[in-house]
């Protein structure tokens, strides 16, 4: 079963991809697993999402990748020393060095630039 569902990936067309879609779902919801009946019922429910993929190629892997780097940094932002600098390392967490293609390299090293200016006056006052 797990690999015919593997199938519906490297399908061509939406059409024959429903199919095997309605395929496997029909399968699982006969077998008497209930782990598969419960993904059946999940397959189901997200069937138009699935197919939707076929009409426009779009993923959202970069930004799910990009909030998982923005959770890891909350959970690591125990001590910053305010918003700020929060916001400033959200930033500079899309620097290439970090993070490739998304192009925050210029806008983030301007703010840091800034942000590291100001504070400098602001300490020497």
């Amino acid at each position: 079963m797990k690999e015919q569902l593997r199938q519906i990936w490297s399908q061509t067309t939406k059409a024959i991809t429903e199919k095997v879609l309605d395929d496997w779902v029909r399968q699982a919801e006969q077998s008497k697993i209930t782990q598969l009946q419960k993904m059946a019922v999940t397959v189901k429910t997200y069937k138009k999402g699935i197919l939707a993929w076929y009409d426009c190629h779009l993923s959202t892997g970069k930004v799910e990748g990009i909030n998982n780097k923005i959770k890891v940094m909350k959970r690591n932002a125990y001590g910053f020393r305010d918003e700020k600098y929060f916001t400033l390392r959200l930033y500079a967490l899309h620097d290439c060095r970090i993070t490739r293609n998304v192009g925050w390299t210029f806008f983030s090293l301007q703010l840091t630039t800034n942000w590291l200016a100001k504070d400098a006056l602001l300490r020497s006052n």
